[in-house]
């Protein structure tokens, strides 16, 4: 994951230093100012049933037997509901329905923060550009791995 080694401000290499108790990349210059927060990204995560089944996703740069959940970069001139039903609709090729709002879950590995729901689509599912492949699994079958969209999973399973 990239990071700031310059000022973008004032262009001098930062340091770290400690802000509100938490050791973070600031500017040495005392004019400036600036802090490196670092802030999680927010993600939008579907959780897509499919005429009675879970639609898990393989990205084509992910291992063979990894697969996720449909996830997507929040733009910001939409509301989290939109943004999981575009990345729906990108991803797999068909419109869907918000059923119910699963949770905001933090992935700290990736620096972001997961907010999940549960989608309901209709209809022939084309994978988008950057999938490999779909697998769909019946509930039941189902289990939840212990870290980002798996905690979703988990979650979703206990409702």
């Amino acid at each position: 994951m990239k990071t700031f080694t310059f000022c973008p401000w004032c262009g001098r290499e930062l340091i770290q230093g400690e802000v509100d108790g938490i050791d973070r990349k600031v500017c040495p210059h005392s004019a400036c100012g600036f802090v490196f927060w670092d802030n999680p990204v927010p993600v939008v995560t579907a959780l897509v049933e499919h005429m009675g089944r879970v639609v898990l996703a393989r990205n084509k740069t992910w291992p063979e037997k990894m697969y996720g959940l449909i996830t997507g970069f929040l733009e910001k001139v939409e509301s989290p509901e939109e943004g999981v039903l575009r990345e729906v609709k990108e991803e797999l090729g068909v419109d869907g329905v918000v059923k119910d709002f699963i949770g905001l879950f933090p992935f700290p590995q990736m620096n972001q923060l997961l907010i999940a729901y549960h989608v309901a689509v209709e209809g022939e599912l084309v994978p988008g550009e950057e999938l490999a492949e779909l697998k769909y699994v019946l509930p039941e079958k189902l289990k939840p791995w212990d870290f980002g969209t798996g905690l979703v999973v988990q979650k979703w399973l206990s409702l």
